[in-house]
């Protein structure tokens, strides 16, 4: 590859990854890499540059190039300055905090096993405490589209050195939307994953109880790629739970998506924000999905309640030795929010706990019925004078669709929409319940893919779609659902929970009758299979291989699982009922499936 070709080689995975087979060195990326990051002219950007003499040296040291057992082989990127790298220093932006960390933080470690190599410690706002990114002392990084526009954050370097081109991911924090809010900021993808999911060992700590380290991307696939390696459970963080990762695959059919109704949803007079969320909503809605519009009112209600409350004494218990010996070494509004933990008590502490359990209830009656919501990454656009004059207004408003989403325990996932009517960029954030990381990822990258967005700022189009994976891998077992369980449906959760993602639709052999079972809710089918009978739509999904005992576990009699027949001569494990469970029972064969006989009986 010469000079100009590697000049303008995209950073996004597969085409490096693509240049790679072809015989390019990834030294010779590296070299790129630190050359972009020159001709960038924005020294906001990095805390801590790597030596590139170290990049070189580990990208030469990098077993032969394997993207299966290495993932992430010569892949560059970057890490927030809030999450160790071994022997670089961390500052979370406060020098007088700075410190030589020991060792990689375990998200760290895991991605360079997988043949990731670090460039550099980015900025942020002061120990990860905004939505802006101007509350740094290492100055503000240039927002990637308009240095006019403030880059957001706290996560604001990674955000613009992917939106720039010159990682090809970075990781983040997400306390308050720090991972979503510069993603849209920037015309990118923030993962932000489910709470527990990615290890805080080596993180420094904002809200110790609502932390995650993020991940942005140029592509939905970039990012889940990066989540897949990252994500395993970690001893030493007792606030690490097991998630699923499964691999990246097609969005189910079906899908109940809420949205914020006209009562509720906020943009602040930005009209052009409005319009991009209706286009969005439209995208949602021809790519099949029912969208149901919702009042909004509790989550407004817990997001209020993020900095007015407990959570603020939290923050203070992450720092207070520093802040109580050294007030001055705070940014002055890091040091204004942080302090107003002063005002609050272990009384009003519980109060907040029991208030937010109560409003949880309210947020979880919401979401009933529904698979995800859907809603705007932020209300509206500030720019660095917005800030100048008033410091914490905008921030507050940023975070209007972000503040509340871990304190609910949801992931989140936020990807670019395509440029509004004014050539901002357009970004909704798709939230989910904890563990549905991989339902987010999955419709995410499609909605990427029809909004036709440039990535970030590089003017790189986007890459050809990865092909999910057709049928289940080694690991897993293919599952064919008929009823309760398929997408859409009440007891997909299930599914979805354990790990299992969507292959395809298709009908069984035509050997099969189905029957309507008595019982209580949810409704639930059953199939038999007949001399005579008919082809039945059902949906085939993958469950690995690890969480099948799991799943039996929840089956209630009369049904079990044996081999259905397919229409295509195939086989795999499916849903079937008991013959005597049928005797009676209202037979709906001609109806042709589940879901057809579910839309025609009475609202």
């Amino acid at each position: 590859m010469d000079k100009t070709s590697l000049t303008d080689l995209p950073f996004d995975i597969d085409r490096l990854h693509a240049a790679y087979a072809t015989g390019l060195s990834p030294a010779a990326v590296m070299a790129e890499v630190h050359a972009r990051i020159a001709a960038a002219g924005d020294r906001a950007i990095f805390l801590h540059l790597r030596d590139p003499a170290a990049t070189a040296d580990e990208a030469a040291s990098l077993l032969p190039f394997d993207p299966v057992a290495y993932p992430l082989w010569g892949i560059p990127f970057a890490v927030k300055d809030n999450i160790d790298v071994g022997d670089a220093p961390t500052t979370a932006a406060c020098p007088d905090f700075a410190y030589l960390a020991q060792a990689d933080a375990f998200v760290v470690a895991r991605l360079r096993a997988a043949g990731a190599i670090w460039i550099g410690k980015t900025n942020l706002d002061q120990f990860a405490t905004g939505l802006v990114g101007v509350r740094s002392p290492y100055g503000v990084p240039r927002n990637a589209l308009d240095p006019a526009i403030v880059p957001g954050g706290s996560s604001s370097g990674s955000a613009v050195a992917v939106a720039r081109g010159l990682v090809s991911f970075a990781l983040g924090t997400d306390t308050a939307g720090s991972g979503r809010v510069p993603a849209a900021l920037n015309n990118i993808v923030g993962l932000k994953p489910s709470l527990g999911a990615l290890s805080a060992t080596g993180v420094v700590p904002a809200c110790r109880t609502l932390d995650t380290i993020s991940i942005f991307g140029l592509t939905v696939a970039d990012a889940w790629r990066a989540y897949r390696v990252a994500c395993a459970p970690d001893a030493d963080d007792p606030w690490s739970r097991p998630m699923p990762a499964p691999a990246l695959s097609a969005p189910p059919p079906g899908q109940r998506i809420g949205v914020p109704d006209a009562a509720s949803i906020e943009f602040f007079g930005d009209t052009a924000q409005a319009a991009a969320f209706g286009t969005a909503r439209a995208m949602l809605q021809a790519m099949g999905a029912t969208v149901v519009e919702v009042d909004f009112t509790p989550f407004y209600a817990v997001a209020q309640m993020l900095y007015d409350g407990a959570w603020v004494a939290e923050r203070m218990a992450a720092v207070e030795p520093l802040f109580r010996a050294r007030p001055g070494a705070f940014h002055p509004v890091t040091a204004r929010i942080i302090g107003g933990a002063d005002r609050l008590s272990a009384a009003d502490a519980f109060r907040g706990i029991y208030r937010l359990a109560a409003l949880r209830r309210q947020a979880v009656a919401a979401m009933a019925g529904l698979d995800l919501l859907a809603v705007p990454t932020i209300p509206t656009f500030y720019s660095l004078a917005d800030l100048e004059a008033d410091p914490i207004g905008p921030n507050s408003r940023l975070g209007t669709y972000t503040n509340f989403v871990n304190l609910l325990d949801m992931c989140g996932l936020a990807v670019p929409t395509g440029p509004r009517g004014d050539g901002r960029p357009g970004s909704i954030t798709l939230l989910a319940r904890p563990g549905e990381d991989a339902r987010l990822a999955a419709l995410g990258a499609v909605v990427q893919a029809q909004s036709g967005a440039a990535l970030g700022a590089t003017g790189w189009a986007l890459p050809a779609a990865p092909a999910p994976a057709p049928a289940a891998l080694p690991q897993e077992m293919e599952l064919v659902l008929v009823g309760a369980h398929m997408s859409g449906l009440p007891l997909n959760s299930q599914i979805t929970g354990l790990g299992g993602r969507f292959l395809r639709r298709t009908t069984t052999a035509p050997v099969y009758r189905l029957f309507r079972l008595p019982g209580s809710p949810p409704a639930r089918p059953g199939l038999v299979r007949a001399e005579t009978g008919a082809a039945i739509d059902v949906e085939v999904w993958a469950l690995p291989m690890a969480q099948v005992g799991a799943f039996l576990a929840q089956i209630p009699s009369p049904l079990g699982l044996g081999r259905v027949d397919l229409t295509d001569g195939r086989s795999a494990v499916g849903f079937l009922a008991e013959a005597l469970a049928v005797t009676g029972a209202e037979e709906i064969t001609h109806h042709g499936g589940w879901r057809a006989y579910l839309a025609a009986q009475p609202a």
